[in-house]
Formats: structure tokens, C-alpha cells, sequence
């Protein structure tokens, strides 16, 4: 049985997973954008199976340009048009 949380994880996921792929970004490249040795925790979190911890929510969101809202809120779909990488 799916909880409520799970199914916001799987969500958060999907959209994290978008967004690598809209950028055309390898998981191995976005782990060393977002200063992580090696990309096991991102796939983790893209598969649903590691919740995100708050700064790594900043992170993304600062690194793709887009809100916390966009990725945390079920309802809200991620503004592909306006999401740009962030150099620092």
C-alpha cells in the first residue's frame, strides 16, 4: 500500500529525472554539479527509494532555476520553458 509520502517522494523523483533529461545531464555529471562523489544518492532519490534532504531540494532548485514549490508540490508541474543552468 502507497502512503501519501511515498508517492510525494516518487513525484519529487520524476521531476528531478526530467529535469537531468531535459538538460541532457548523465546522473554521474549532476552528482559533480551538486558536489556529491558519486551519483548512487541521486538515483535513489530519482527512483523514489531515499528521501531528499532539505538542502538537497535548494540545491537542485538554485541549480535548475526553478522553485521548491515546482519540485515539492505534487499538484505543480515544472516550468520546463523557463528552467536554465545556473553557474554558481
Amino acid at each position: 500500500m502507497q502512503t501519501e509520502e511515498n508517492i510525494s517522494l516518487k513525484r519529487f523523483g520524476e521531476k528531478l529525472r526530467t529535469l537531468r533529461n531535459h538538460h541532457n545531464m548523465t546522473l554521474q555529471w549532476l552528482a559533480d554539479k551538486l558536489n556529491y562523489t558519486t551519483h548512487s544518492y541521486l538515483s535513489e532519490i530519482e527512483s523514489g527509494q531515499k528521501i531528499p534532504t532539505t538542502i538537497f531540494v535548494l540545491k537542485v532548485s538554485r541549480l535548475f532555476d526553478v522553485t521548491t514549490d515546482e519540485l515539492l508540490k505534487d499538484e505543480l508541474e515544472l516550468n520546463l520553458e523557463n528552467s536554465r543552468i545556473r553557474e554558481n
